[in-house]
């Protein structure tokens, strides 16, 4: 019996390593879908920008954001500092770590794309600390990490992310695109509309598959187990009917 619990804590950490790389991966294809659609002069804005993003994102939620999320703290947030007073059940705790930190990144590069060729370099790096260390984490903590909120949210279940990560993004991100409104050059004097041309098709198109590549992992690892036949089972099925989605 020791042997098998054993395996299946090997099994399930490797899991999520390896699913936690593929969506670490879409971060390039976010670089890359959004530097082949904006033009060509800001090109290399956009992939600078996705690397910082990267970088700030895994910094701020490893000192600050982990904790707010999984801490035990009280109904709202969570409490400690770079993963003190955490655990995780069944894996590594930094195994739980860098696949819940690649996610974080994600919600931030969904605002990215949003407001590509809108918005200055370190105004957009202040917000995605601020969305990394505290927004997302704090929403987080009011379904993974395990409260209630008195009970206002019994019940609800997020399998992978498509409120804690894909919300929080998309909010933020419709946040981004009214305050600042549309590109420069998008529309003339009288409201029309002046196409604007991408700089790279096959850029965007390969982002595109990168993209696609890492959902893989992204909703297949949220099973965070790979250590029984059920575990196996429901991985295949999440993931050919993410592939046909």
């Amino acid at each position: 019996m020791e042997f098998q619990a054993e395996m299946k804590y090997v099994l399930d950490t490797i899991w999520l390593l390896i699913s936690g790389a593929l969506v670490m991966w879409m971060a390039a294809g976010f670089a890359m879908l959004e530097a082949g659609m904006v033009r060509t002069k800001n090109v290399t804005a956009i992939l600078t920008k996705n690397i910082a993003l990267y970088s700030v994102a895994c910094i701020a939620f490893y000192l600050l954001g982990y904790n707010l999320m999984y801490g035990e703290g009280n109904a709202v947030f969570g409490s400690g500092f770079a993963l003190s007073g955490t655990s995780a059940d069944g894996h590594s705790l930094l195994s739980d770590f860098f696949f819940q930190v690649v996610f974080v990144a994600t919600a931030a590069s969904i605002v990215s794309g949003t407001v590509a060729e809108r918005v200055r370099f370190w105004p957009f790096m202040t917000f995605t600390l601020v969305l990394t260390a505290i927004i997302y984490p704090i929403q987080g903590h009011w379904t993974w990490g395990g409260t209630s909120l008195g009970g206002l949210i019994d019940g609800f279940s997020d399998f992978a992310g498509s409120t804690i990560v894909h919300s929080v993004g998309g909010w933020a991100a419709l946040a981004g695109a009214l305050l600042l409104g549309a590109r420069k050059g998008k529309y003339d004097s009288q409201g029309n509309v002046h196409p604007i041309p991408a700089s790279s098709l096959p850029m965007a198109t390969l982002g595109t598959f990168v993209l696609w590549l890492g959902w893989f992992g992204f909703n297949g690892g949220s099973q965070l187990a790979l250590g029984s036949k059920d575990d196996a089972d429901a991985i295949s099925a999440v993931i050919a009917n993410t592939n046909i989605a």
